[in-house]
This record gives structure tokens, sequence and C-alpha cells, in this order.
């Protein structure tokens, strides 16, 4: 059984793809993920920001392809990237602004 996951494809305002990423992120659908992302070429903003959960199988999707994403992420998420290193090889920052999230 799959946990539920919602992947909504758009454009940032700058013109470059965002996917906005909903719900859990684990072994049962970390493929959809990484569908998701292989099909967006060039730079991709993915927002976390509705993600609850994030394990092992997510982050590997999120790590095969660091070097271009820019992740958007709430401060209850941060420390899984700081710790996992995914954040010293992406660019992560907060949903207000640039820079990690805050407290």
């Amino acid at each position: 059984m799959s946990t539920p996951l919602t992947l909504t494809p758009d454009r940032h305002p700058d013109g470059t793809p965002r996917l906005t990423v909903s719900g859990e992120i684990d072994m049962s659908n970390a493929a959809s993920l990484a569908d998701a992302i292989d099909g967006a070429p060039g730079p991709l903003v993915v927002d976390l920001t509705d993600v609850e959960y994030l394990d092992s199988a997510g982050l590997s999707v999120l790590f095969a392809h660091a070097e271009r994403l820019e992740l958007v992420v709430t401060p209850l998420l941060e420390p899984v990237l700081t710790v996992s290193g995914l954040a010293a090889l992406a660019k992560v920052r907060g949903a207000d602004g640039d820079g990690p999230p805050g407290p």
C-alpha cells in the first residue's frame, strides 16, 4: 500500500520549474517523486513545505538530483537535510525567503 503523496508541477514566479510536494515521502512512493523530478529538466524548485514525513528513500531521490535542486522546507525538515548532508549539496531555503528556515 502506497503512502499518500501529491506531486504538483508548475512554475516558480521567475519561470523556473517547480514541483510542490505534499504528504509523506517513503519507500512506497519514492519512485513517483523520482519520476516527477526526472521529468523536469534543468534547475528545479522542490517545495517540501507540506511534507510531513521524509525517509531515507525520499532522501536518496533528492540526493540523486541535489546539484540542480532548490529545496523549500519548513523548520521540521531542515535538521534532516542538514544531518544527512543534503543541505551541503542542494540549495535549501525556508518558505518565507532566502536562507535556511528559522526556528
